[in-house]
C-alpha cells in the first residue's frame, strides 16, 4: 500500500464529513418515505416528454419548480440528504420528556451518576444533534399540485420564448400505495414561428444615420426560428455599439421590439423602435434626440484618499493633454499613469476606453480601487473625465514560516521573508525581494556526532515588474497598450547541503507578458538562464540507492566481490562500472546485466553533470472560464521552448574549442541545446445539480540536438502523482514498459489523458470517479533501452491506465481532495498479465491534495 501526501490539514468540517459518510453508508436500506404523512406522496421522478421524446436537457429540466430530493436521480440514485433528515425525530422534545424526564427514578439515577449539570448537557446535546440532522439533511419533497400547474405554465412560457407560440403543455401524476409519486409533463410544440421582416423606427437622426452600419451584425436573421433571447442579445449589442460611438446617455431601455403575427402564416414581422432621450427634472420631462459626446478634458487625481479629502491641490502637472492633480508632491512620472489611460482629450466617448482604463490601472497593482467619473459640460456636448486614484502603501513586508516532512527529512523548518516596494522608480514599477532559509534533519544520518539539523538550504530572489514592454524600440503597433503589456526581470540564487547531490543554482529571467483579450494571455521569455552545479557527485549512489542495490547485486552474482561484501561508495562502485564497460569482467554486451550496468552509468552521468540552460520560450493560454463558479468551459495552453541556439551560434562564430565529447563549453560546462513543446487542453461539461464531467489531454516532447544528446533532469517529464496518473506515485511510472526501480523515473516524451465524473454527495462533500491514462518514453536521445523508448505507433500499447474514486470537501476558498487510484493496465508487466493484475486496495495509491487535479 502506497500513500502520498500533497498537504495535510485538519478542520472540524472534515470530522463532520467523515462522521456523516459513515452514517450515510448505514442507511441504504432505510425507507425514504419514513417522514411522509398519510395522503401525501414523495416525488421520486420528474419527466418532461417533448413530442413523445424524453428531454434530458438540464436547462429545460431546471424549469420544474418542485424537484426531487437531491440524489434521487443522481449518479448513484441514492437520496443521501433525505436519509439524513429521516434520522431526525420530528418530536424530539416529546420523546425526551416521555422516555427520560417523566421517569423520576431514571432522572435521579442519571443525576447521581453524571451530576445535574452534565445531565442537562446530555439532554441538550441530544436536541442539538437532532437539529443538526435536520439542518444537514433535506426534508422530503411532497407532491403539490399547485406547483405542478405553475411548472406547466412556465414550460409553456419557455417554449413560447423559443418560437413555439401555439404549444400545449399537460401533466400526468402516477401515485402508488407506497406514498410515492412520479410526474410527467407532456409538451406538444406545434409549428414554430420564423422571423421575416425587420423595419426600423428611429427617432434620433444621428442614430438613424448609423443604422446601416450597426444592423449588418444583427442577430435577428430572416428565416430563423424566433428566440426571445436573440432579441435581448440584440438590444444589448445595439446599446453597446451606440455607447462606443459617443452616445453617452444611451441605454437598452430606449430599444424595444414590436412583433406582428396576425395572418402571417407563422411568420413574424418585427419593428425595431429606438426612442429619443428622456430627461427627467424635478418638475418636468424633456424629450430630445440623442447626441454624440466628446471628451473635453481628462483630470487625474493621483492621491485621492480619505485622509487627505480636505486638503487642497498643491501640485498640478499637464502632460500630453492630461491634467494631473496631487494634494502632495506627485509620486509618479506622468507617463506611467497616462499610459494606463485610454480616455483622451478630443476623442468621442466610448465604454471601451473606460473599461480598458480601469483594467490597466488595476493591472499596475499600485492603486486601490481606481474609479472614473464623467461630468457633462452644460455649454456644449462634451464630457469631463475625472479619474480618482488612491496609491497603495509603498512598502509591504511578508513572512512565511513552514514546518514540513518528506522522504528525505524527518522534520524541516523554513522561513521566507519578503519585501515589496511599489513605484520604486516612479514609473509604477514593483520590486520584490525575498529569501529562504531552511534547516532539516535527514532520515539517513550516519554520523551521530554531526548536528541534528544536517540539511540546510539558503537562497534569495529579486524580481522587478515593469508595467510596459521594456525594449529599445517602440512596440505599440505590435502590442498596443490595451493588451496590458508588462515586463518581468528576475534573478535568484539557492544553495543546498545534504539534499540530493548538494546543488547550487543561479538563474535569470527576462519575460514579456500581454493579454490580447479577456480570455487570452501570452508570455514571451526572451531569455531564461539557469546554471546548476552539483557539489557532491560522489554521493550519487548514496542518493539513488536503488541503482546502487542493483549494481551491487550484479557484482556479487558474477563474483566480482564476495556475496558477503558490498561495493564501497563511490570508489568500488565507480570502478565496477568502468570494468564492466571496458570488458574487464565476465559480462559481455550481449548480457542483460551488462545493459543494466550501462544504463546505470548513462543515468549517473546525466544526473551528476552540471547544467547550463540558456533558453527562449513562448506561452499561449486561452481560458474561457468566466468565474470560479463556471463549470462549462475550456482551457487551452501551448508552450514552445528553444535552448542553446544562441550559445551554439556564438561558439561556432568565434571558433570555440570542443571538449572530449565534441561539445562546446561555457565556463567549463557543456550548455544544453534542445527543442521542447507542450500542449494541454482541459474541458468541463456542466451536467447540472453538482454533476460535472471534466476531461484533460496533455502531450509534451523535448528533443536534444547539437550540443546535447540528452535533456537536463529539470526539463524532463515524469508520470504519476496526485495531479497525473493517480494509480502510481510521482516519478514511479515508466518509462515505457520498462520495470525500473529508480527513485526518479523521467524521460523526454509524455502523453497523458484524464477523465473525471464529479458529483455531489451531500452538503459540501463531493464524489468523483476517474480514469487516468498515459506514460513517459525516451525518444531521439541517448537512451538505448528498447522498453523505455518510443520507437513506433506500437509503443502506444505501453500507455498505463489507472482508475479509481475520490472524495472532495469544498471549503469555499479551497477544495481538500482524497483520491484512491488502482492500477488497471500496467505496461511494465508481461503482455498477458497487464489488465487488473494488481487491481486491489493492497496495491492502491492514496492521494491527498488541494483543489482539483485539473
Amino acid at each position: 500500500m502506497k500513500i502520498q501526501f500533497s498537504i495535510l490539514s485538519k478542520y472540524p468540517k472534515i470530522r463532520h464529513g467523515i462522521l456523516m459518510l459513515i452514517l450515510i453508508l448505514s442507511l441504504s436500506s432505510c425507507n425514504v418515505v419514513k417522514r411522509v404523512k398519510p395522503n401525501e406522496h414523495l416525488i421520486t421522478k420528474n419527466t418532461i416528454v417533448e413530442d413523445g421524446k424524453t428531454i434530458k436537457d438540464e436547462r429545460i429540466n431546471n424549469i420544474i419548480i418542485q424537484k426531487t430530493n437531491s440524489g434521487m436521480n443522481s449518479f448513484f440514485g441514492f437520496p443521501l440528504k433525505l436519509h439524513v433528515y429521516n434520522l431526525a425525530r420530528p418530536n424530539i422534545d416529546s420523546i425526551i420528556e416521555a422516555k427520560v424526564l417523566s421517569d423520576s427514578s431514571k432522572v435521579r439515577w442519571k443525576t447521581k451518576l453524571l451530576s445535574k449539570k452534565q445531565f442537562d448537557r446530555e439532554i441538550q446535546s441530544r436536541k442539538n444533534f437532532n437539529s443538526w440532522l435536520k439542518r444537514t439533511g433535506e426534508a422530503p419533497t411532497i407532491y403539490n399540485e399547485d406547483k405542478t400547474v405553475i411548472t406547466s405554465n412556465n414550460l409553456r412560457k419557455y417554449y413560447y420564448s423559443k418560437g413555439w407560440f401555439d404549444n400545449e403543455v399537460s401533466f400526468e401524476v402516477e401515485k402508488d400505495s407506497n406514498k410515492r409519486a412520479q410526474v410527467t409533463y407532456k409538451v406538444a410544440k406545434k409549428k414554430p414561428y420564423t422571423l421575416d421582416s425587420l423595419r426600423p423606427t428611429i427617432s434620433s437622426p444621428l442614430i438613424d444615420s448609423l443604422y446601416p452600419k450597426f444592423i449588418k451584425e444583427t442577430l435577428l436573421k430572416r428565416g430563423e426560428q424566433y428566440d426571445e433571447q436573440n432579441f435581448e442579445s440584440e438590444r444589448e449589442r445595439i446599446s453597446k455599439y451606440l455607447r462606443n460611438v459617443g452616445f453617452y446617455y444611451f441605454s437598452q431601455d430606449y430599444i424595444r421590439f414590436e412583433t406582428d403575427t396576425i395572418d402571417t402564416n407563422h411568420k413574424i414581422n418585427t419593428d425595431l423602435i429606438i426612442a429619443n432621450r428622456l430627461i427627467r427634472t424635478e418638475d418636468s420631462t424633456i424629450v430630445e434626440p440623442f447626441k454624440i459626446f466628446k471628451i473635453k478634458e481628462v483630470n487625474i487625481f493621483t492621491d485621492d484618499n480619505f485622509e487627505n479629502r480636505f486638503k487642497a491641490i498643491s501640485d498640478t502637472t499637464i502632460y500630453k493633454g492630461f491634467n494631473l492633480y496631487s494634494k502632495e508632491k506627485l509620486r509618479f512620472r506622468p507617463k506611467a499613469i497616462t499610459d494606463a489611460v485610454f480616455i483622451n482629450e478630443g476623442d468621442i466617448y466610448t465604454d471601451l476606453a473606460r473599461s480598458r482604463s480601469l483594467r490597466y490601472l488595476n493591472d499596475l497593482q499600485v492603486f486601490r480601487y481606481p474609479s472614473i467619473e464623467y461630468v457633462e459640460n452644460s455649454e456644449d456636448t462634451s464630457l469631463t473625465a475625472n479619474i480618482y486614484l488612491e496609491p497603495k502603501k509603498k512598502y509591504a513586508l511578508s513572512l512565511d514560516v513552514d514546518v514540513s516532512q518528506s522522504n528525505i527529512q524527518t522534520i524541516g523548518f523554513s522561513v521566507t521573508p519578503g519585501l515589496k516596494i511599489r513605484n520604486i522608480f516612479r514609473g509604477a514599477e514593483t520590486l520584490e525581494i525575498s529569501g529562504i532559509a531552511a534547516i532539516g534533519a535527514s532520515k539517513n544520518r550516519s554520523d551521530d556526532v554531526s548536528a541534528f539539523f544536517d540539511i540546510n538550504e539558503f537562497g534569495g530572489n529579486i524580481r522587478l515588474t515593469i508595467p510596459r514592454l521594456f525594449t529599445p524600440f517602440n512596440t505599440d503597433k505590435i502590442i498596443p497598450k490595451y493588451m496590458s503589456p508588462s515586463t518581468a526581470i528576475n534573478a535568484s540564487v539557492t544553495s543546498q547541503q545534504n539534499i540530493g547531490l548538494d546543488k547550487q543554482t543561479l538563474s535569470g529571467l527576462l519575460s514579456y507578458n500581454w493579454s490580447p483579450s479577456q480570455t487570452v494571455t501570452n508570455r514571451l521569455e526572451f531569455f531564461n538562464v539557469q546554471f546548476v552545479k552539483n557539489l557532491n557527485t560522489s554521493n550519487y549512489f548514496g542518493v539513488y540507492t536503488n541503482s546502487y542495490s542493483r549494481l551491487n547485486t550484479i557484482a556479487q552474482n558474477i563474483g566480482y566481490i564476495p556475496t558477503s561484501n558490498n561495493l564501497t561508495i563511490p570508489t568500488e562502485a565507480d570502478q565496477f562500472i568502468t570494468d564492466v564497460i571496458n570488458g574487464n569482467t565476465i559480462l559481455t554486451p550481449a548480457d542483460d546485466d551488462f545493459l543494466t550496468v550501462n544504463n546505470i552509468e548513462e543515468r549517473k552521468q546525466r544526473l551528476t553533470e552540471n547544467n547550463l540552460i540558456f533558453s527562449t520560450s513562448f506561452d499561449y493560454k486561452k481560458d474561457k472560464r468566466t468565474s470560479i463558479f463556471d463549470n462549462d468551459f475550456s482551457i487551452f495552453k501551448w508552450r514552445v521552448e528553444l535552448a542553446g541556439n544562441l550559445l551554439s551560434n556564438l561558439s561556432e562564430l568565434f571558433g570555440s574549442p570542443k571538449n572530449d565529447n565534441g561539445n562546446y563549453e561555457i565556463f567549463g560546462v557543456a550548455f544544453s541545446q534542445y527543442f521542447k513543446t507542450e500542449i494541454d487542453y482541459i474541458k468541463y461539461f456542466d451536467l447540472g445539480r453538482n454533476n460535472v464531467f471534466a476531461f484533460r489531454s496533455y502531450a509534451g516532447i523535448a528533443i536534444p540536438y547539437g550540443n546535447s544528446n540528452s535533456i537536463p533532469f529539470a526539463e524532463s517529464f515524469f508520470g504519476g502523482g496526485p495531479n497525473d496518473n493517480r494509480a502510481w506515485t510521482a516519478y514511479n511510472l515508466g518509462p515505457g514498459s520498462s520495470n525500473t526501480t529508480n527513485e526518479f523515473n523521467e524521460a523526454n516524451f509524455k502523453i497523458h489523458l484524464s477523465a473525471e465524473q464529479r458529483f455531489g454527495l451531500f452538503g459540501d462533500l463531493r464524489g468523483a470517479l476517474f480514469v487516468d491514462a498515459g506514460n513517459i518514453w525516451n525518444v531521439l536521445d541517448n537512451v538505448e533501452d528498447e522498453k523505455a523508448t518510443f520507437s513506433s505507433i506500437n509503443s502506444l500499447q505501453d500507455i498505463a491506465i489507472g482508475s479509481g474514486f475520490g472524495l472532495r470537501y469544498d471549503f469555499s476558498f479551497f477544495v481538500l481532495r482524497f483520491d484512491t487510484g488502482f492500477k488497471t493496465y500496467e505496461p511494465a508487466l508481461s503482455s498477458g498479465e497487464r489488465w487488473f493484475k494488481n487491481y486491489n486496495f493492497r496495491n492502491a495509491v492514496y492521494n491527498i491534495g488541494i483543489n482539483y487535479p485539473f
